[in-house]
Order: C-alpha cells, then sequence, then structure tokens
C-alpha cells in the first residue's frame, strides 16, 4: 500500500481573493516555500481562487487566477507534482523540457530542477502534489529492480485517454468528495486508501525506466523473490517491529542469506531498510504537521521508534536537521 497502514484525518482549505500578497501566501503555505506569483498585465483583474484538500502524502488543489501570471518554484525537493488543466491551457518549463498543458495532456514535475509557469488567466486546474518519498515507495515497492532517486519521470501524460483520463476523473472525484465534511471521503480511513490509489495510479500511468518495456540498459540489477517479500511485508506496515529473524522467515530464507541479498540488491540491510521507510514516513508529516498542535515524539511512536534519544540521532544523520526543526519551519 502507498502510504502503509498509518493514517491522518483529511484537511480541507479554500481561500478567494483580490490581493496578490495573500494569494501568494496561500500557495507557499499549500504548495511550496520558494514560489514566486506576478500578475501579467492588467491587476484589477487579478481575483485568486483556491480550494485544497490534503490527504497526508498527497494535495489536491483547484486553482486560478482570472488573469495572467507569472509563477517560478525552485527546486521541489520533498514532492513529485502534476498540473492537469480542467479548462485553457499552460506554458511550463522544467527540466529542459517545454511543456503545453491542457484538459489532454498533465505537465509533470520531478523534485529537482525550476519550474516557470505561464499561466493565463482562462485557466482552471488541478494541482497535485505527492510527497517523493510515498511515490519512490511505491515504486520500490512495486519494482524487481532498485530504484534511483529522484525518479526519472516523463514531462507529461495523457489525460483523453486510458489511465491517464482514469486517474484524473478519480483527482476529481475526491477533490469534490472531501469538500463535504459529511461525506465517505472525510473519514480517515477511507480518505487514507483514496490516497493510497492515486499514488498507486500515478505510479503505474507516469513514465518512468521501472516498466517493463523499457530498454533493459535502463534497469538496475533484477531482485530476487525472496527480497520482494520482505519489502512487501516492510512497506504494507511500516511501523510493525519486525526482527531480522521474522523478516527472514517471511522471505523463506535464513537471515545470513536475506542481509546478503539485502545488501546486494537494495544497498542496505533489511532493518536499515524498515529505519529508512519510518524515517522518510515522519520527515513527510513533520513537514506537512500543524507546528501548533502535532507533537514529534507522538508522530514517531506512529511510524515505530520506541527510542527517541535514537530516533532524533538517526533523523538527523538522513536529514541534516533534528525532527523538531523540521517541525518549526511550518511555523
Amino acid at each position: 500500500m502507498a502510504g502503509g497502514t498509518l493514517f491522518e484525518p483529511p484537511v480541507h482549505v479554500a481561500l478567494r481573493t483580490t490581493d496578490v500578497d495573500q494569494a501568494r501566501a496561500f500557495c507557499r503555505s499549500m504548495f511550496y516555500g520558494p514560489l514566486r506569483m506576478e500578475p501579467v498585465g492588467d491587476r484589477t483583474r487579478f481575483a485568486f481562487d483556491g480550494d485544497v484538500v490534503v490527504l497526508g502524502s498527497i494535495t489536491v488543489g483547484e486553482i486560478s487566477y482570472a488573469s495572467d501570471v507569472h509563477l517560478w518554484i525552485a527546486d521541489l525537493e520533498t514532492a513529485y507534482h502534476v498540473l492537469a488543466p480542467l479548462t485553457g491551457s499552460l506554458k511550463s518549463r522544467h527540466g529542459g523540457t517545454t511543456v503545453v498543458a491542457d484538459p489532454t495532456l498533465a505537465a509533470v514535475y520531478r523534485p529537482v530542477g525550476d519550474i516557470d509557469l505561464d499561466w493565463p488567466g482562462g485557466c482552471r486546474l488541478l494541482s497535485v502534489k505527492v510527497d517523493r518519498h510515498a511515490l519512490e515507495r511505491e515504486l520500490d515497492a512495486g519494482s524487481d529492480s532498485r530504484i534511483v532517486s529522484p525518479l526519472l519521470l516523463g514531462a507529461s501524460f495523457d489525460l483523453a485517454d486510458g489511465p491517464g483520463r482514469t486517474w484524473a476523473a478519480l483527482v476529481r472525484l475526491l477533490h469534490t468528495e472531501m469538500r463535504d465534511d459529511k461525506g465517505l471521503a472525510a473519514q480517515p480511513r477511507v480518505a487514507a486508501r483514496w490516497r493510497d490509489m492515486l499514488i498507486s495510479g500515478l505510479a503505474l500511468i507516469v513514465e518512468h525506466p521501472y516498466g517493463a518495456e523499457e530498454p533493459a540498459g535502463m534497469l538496475g540489477p533484477r531482485r530476487p523473490r525472496t527480497v520482494k517479500r520482505a519489502l512487501d511485508a516492510m512497506h504494507a506496515e511500516p511501523a510493525k517491529q519486525y526482527t531480522a529473524a521474522e523478516l527472514a522467515s517471511i522471505a523463506g530464507v535464513g537471515v545470513r542469506v536475506l542481509q546478503e541479498a539485502f545488501r546486494q540488491h537494495v544497498g542496505l540491510s533489511p532493518l536499515s531498510y524498515l529505519r529508512r521507510i519510518r524515517l522518510d514516513g515522519v520527515h513527510a508529516e513533520l513537514s506537512r504537521g500543524d507546528p501548533w498542535r502535532a507533537s514529534v515524539s507522538e508522530v514517531a511512536f506512529r511510524w515505530g521508534f520506541t527510542h527517541l534519544g535514537r530516533f532524533a540521532g538517526a533523523y538527523r544523520e538522513r536529514f541534516g536537521v533534528l525532527p523538531s526543526h523540521t517541525l518549526r519551519e511550518r511555523r
């Protein structure tokens, strides 16, 4: 499952304003801090409309500006992103590629590389932010080959037909349902399953070098089934207190055999890989958490960390800061 077995309550936030600074602050809060947005031409026509729902590792917003704007965003770092126009079109430049996105074609963005957008007033779109580690875990769990981060995603995908159309319809339906706090999608467990389905669907439809039809030279060494069994178990229940012996039993081999297979095909020992899944999950949750309500210790325990001192040291080693610093950055 893309998001594991942890549940977070859905969040719905909306803003309508003619104030440019207010609109800019809203977009930075809901999506990315390093974002610049400037109206082009007549500012009196500017009218921002943003309606955003957050489901843990996925954020979906219906966004429009009413007048032409220019946006520039630095490296996303923590997320992959999709822009799917509902009306009109926009010109997107990212990673040396220019895409004209419209209701038939979505634009896709990786965590690295500036994004430059010419966004006409007639363009209303769905803006979908997916936590970097969530999408990478989904591909890693389902792949027979070791993935490389950040993923080498294609710059666009088809919205007019096939799986892309289905995925976009699911995103639209989720966004609509989430605005009704009495609907089924407002229930955390249902919402979590919906979140996982959207992440899994995106992993299937966006172009990347981990599909069966890609040239052999694009893939890393294929993973044996023993490794895949252990990976599947860890991704399904990341907070479970597995031992090396339990994972080896799931894989159907001895502990030393599994450790050597992980060293060759994953690059980490089984328990080190499990710790990385947990650390990434904590980081993602703290990065979007409310600093006035969220607790580092509660999040850490929820992801399976029982010794806070060792957890803090491991977190700092992976992300360069203490977990409390990640949470404070949200203030």
